[in-house]
């Protein structure tokens, strides 16, 4: 089973451009990523650069419109994931439990909908993209 691992930053809403981390906080995350890699259940993992850098794109109507950030409206960011590949919910869990995250982040742990996880009409409409399924 694929898991996402969601880390929302309280305040990164509000992030300038450029906002980094610190060093010490970056060589601790650094340790606990070497750690899911030495286990062999990290699959991929990437920071976000603050939303006041990013854009969203609404479809009001059905006609896409562009907002570039910050988003004065939102409350919660992802300041980054990790996409790990465990047994279950209950290691998923596990795993985000030891990131070593300060009291201001949160670790929200998202299963991957996988190919079988579909019913069989939407399976059907997939299988016509056979190059677009994910491995599971």
């Amino acid at each position: 089973m694929r898991f996402m691992m969601l880390m929302i930053p309280k305040g990164y809403e509000q992030a300038t451009p450029g906002t980094m981390p610190d060093a010490k906080a970056v060589a601790a995350m650094m340790k606990y990523n070497e750690s899911l890699q030495k286990a062999g259940v990290l699959l991929a993992l990437d920071g976000l650069h603050p939303p006041s850098m990013g854009a969203r794109i609404s479809f009001p109507g059905g006609k896409p419109k562009v907002t570039d950030g910050p988003f004065s409206e939102t409350k919660e960011v992802l300041g980054g994931y990790w996409m790990i590949q465990v047994k279950s919910k209950e290691e998923a869990i596990e795993w985000a439990s030891r990131c070593p995250g300060s009291e201001n982040e949160v670790i929200e742990v998202r299963q991957v909908q996988e190919f079988s996880d579909f019913p069989a009409d939407v399976q059907q409409e997939v299988g016509k993209f056979p190059e677009l399924q994910k491995q599971s």
